[in-house]
């Protein structure tokens, strides 16, 4: 099992770990923390925010301090111009900058030895009524994710979807709605991300929403974290939902994930230890996924499945996280 983890969450606490910084921490100083957890494997980049001129470098670096890259994230703030829109923005130029950004960064992927750029475009929607046309909209977003998909067919380019945050109304708010994106790109490297609580709060349950995209697409990163249903809060791994997590968990494990479970935890929110945060992470799945493996060594769950008897899973699942009676 790898695990990855948001590499801005090891800038929590800075001034006990680094007294004397001034200033921000580097990549390489946060990447140094991050090193510390026992069983973490690899971390995520943003870009263009976490990478310099030479990619290969960097990740012979992170290599240096047993670290992997799991892949790349971009993120569109370099161009202020980016609020009203990345892949979506009404001025064609605006558009095009956005995507030969995307481009360079799928490029600098490939040349830190990852397969794997994220993409949430957050920026891309709408706030008010009569603001946008939504065809054309839509047409522009479909357009962006099919060339930026073209430019280097063998990486996997992969749709992080959210509800909103920064604009009111995502454009790719939901898991039905990033598979219609995928149906009309029709480009074969594209699949999706699914990130734990985006899907709380687009009112998704989040086994179902694994389903359906290993059905009609292809998951390509899963991203855990808790969080109450309402915003994106970023919570340790079963804080909230953990009979959620535990079924996402026994949903992705049938249905072939292969990849990194990556922690989108926000430990910096509220100057939380982000490397004793992310070893209960760790351990948390680890214990998870014990309990995937004694239900499915439970044939009385699928046959309670089967009869969709919710009483009796409810029972069985309880048992094998909680044990059986005194």
């Amino acid at each position: 099992m790898r695990f990855a983890t948001r590499l801005n969450s090891f800038a929590s606490r800075a001034e006990a770990e680094w007294p004397d910084l001034k200033g921000k921490p580097s990549v390489l100083q946060m990447a140094a923390r991050a090193a510390r957890v026992d069983g973490l494997t690899d971390l995520d980049l943003n870009y263009p925010d976490h990478v310099d001129d030479n990619p290969r470098v960097l990740a012979q670096r992170l290599g240096d301090l047993g670290l992997a890259v799991n892949g790349f994230a971009m993120r569109y703030y370099t161009n202020p111009a980016f609020k009203l829109g990345a892949f979506t923005h009404p001025d064609r130029n605006v558009r095009r900058e956005a995507i030969e950004l995307t481009k360079r960064g799928i490029d600098a992927t490939r040349q830190a030895g990852s397969k794997l750029m994220t993409i949430w475009l957050g920026q891309d929607g709408f706030d008010y009524a009569f603001q946008a046309d939504y065809d054309r909209l839509w047409q522009h977003e479909i357009d962006g994710i099919r060339e930026v998909c073209a430019h280097d067919p063998d990486c996997w380019i992969s749709i992080e979807y959210k509800p909103n945050e920064p604009r009111s109304y995502s454009l790719i708010p939901d898991c039905a709605t990033a598979l219609l994106a995928i149906q009309e790109a029709g480009s074969p490297n594209l699949g999706v991300t699914l990130d734990f609580a985006h899907v709380l709060y687009a009112d998704e349950q989040p086994a179902f929403a694994a389903a359906m995209i290993a059905r009609h697409s292809r998951l390509l990163g899963v991203h855990l974290n808790d969080g109450y249903a309402k915003r994106d809060d970023g919570l340790m791994v079963g804080a909230v939902h953990s009979v959620q997590t535990i079924e996402l968990l026994r949903q992705i494990r049938r249905d072939g994930y292969d990849g990194a479970i990556y922690f989108d935890t926000f430990p910096d929110m509220t100057g939380l230890d982000p490397v004793h945060e992310c070893q209960v992470n760790i351990q948390t799945v680890r214990r998870m996924l014990a309990i995937v493996d004694r239900l499915e060594r439970d044939n009385r769950l699928v046959e309670a499945i089967d009869r969709q008897d919710a009483v009796s899973s409810q029972g069985i699942v309880q048992e094998a996280m909680l044990g059986p009676d005194a």
